[in-house]
Parts: C-alpha cells; structure tokens; sequence
C-alpha cells in the first residue's frame, strides 16, 4: 500500500476503497468524524478562552472527560452537544471579533433570560443556546 499522505485525498480514497471492504471504509470515516469532532473542541477552548474545567462544567462532564474527548474522539451521544457548540463558535466569529468573544460568552445578555452564554448552555442545554444565539444575529428581523 503506498503511503497515503503523499497521495491527493481522491488518490487516498481510490486506495482504501480498493483494498478494504465497505464496513472497514465505514468504521475508518465513523473513527475519522469522531476525531475532527474533538479538534473543534479544541477550537472552542480557543476562541471562547475556555478552561476544559469550564467547558466541562457547561456539559456537565469532568475536565477529565473533556480531555479525552479530545484525545480519543468525542462519544456518540456528545457530538451534537459539541456540533451545537461549533455552530455557535462560527457565528461569533463571523460576528464578533474575535478578541470581544470571551467577554461576549460571559456577559449576561437579555435574550438569555439575563444569564451569559456560558451559564445558559449549563443550564438549558446547547440547542437552546444556540437557538438564541441564532436569534442575536437575525438582522432581517430587526427592520419588523
């Protein structure tokens, strides 16, 4: 087998396809999305300037647990917790300078029922979260 990372991703593809049968193809992109799923975890601490202490505690998890998410892959019933979590990352940061989005998430803000980003998505959950945040960056609605 040549080496797959000198190969173009189609190349690599083509490869794998040919010398392993589906349910091995279907287990490697299944451990694949899991591990891309913790490096945007990685990418949360980052821009939010998180602890993995407080990211924990928005989940509900041990710090522990988060850094095996992120060294081992995030567990199935986690990863639309932390998909929630990316969205919302990328509409700060498409909104937000970046350097503003840590004071942003820890803010009380009024459309959170006057708690920060942080304390609603320990409270209410992520979808919540997201939901309102969603709401913050409507801008068609405010010409109603």
């Amino acid at each position: 087998m040549p080496n797959l990372a000198e190969l173009d991703p189609q190349d690599a593809a083509l490869v794998l396809l040919n010398e392993h049968d589906s349910a091995w193809i279907a287990a490697l992109a299944d451990e694949l999305e899991r591990r891309l799923v913790g490096r945007e975890l990685e990418r949360i601490l980052r821009v939010w300037t998180l602890s993995r202490t407080d990211l924990g505690h928005m989940l509900g998890v041990s710090r522990q647990a988060v850094s095996k998410w992120i060294e081992d892959g995030v567990p199935a019933d986690r990863v639309t917790q932390v998909a929630d979590l990316a969205s919302i990352t990328d509409l700060l940061v498409h909104y937000v300078k970046r350097d503003r989005i840590p004071a942003v998430v820890r803010r009380s803000a009024p459309n959170l029922g006057g708690v920060s980003l942080l304390e609603s998505i320990a409270e209410a959950g992520t979808a919540d979260a997201l939901a309102a945040t969603r709401r913050m960056f409507t801008f068609a609605d405010a010409h109603k």
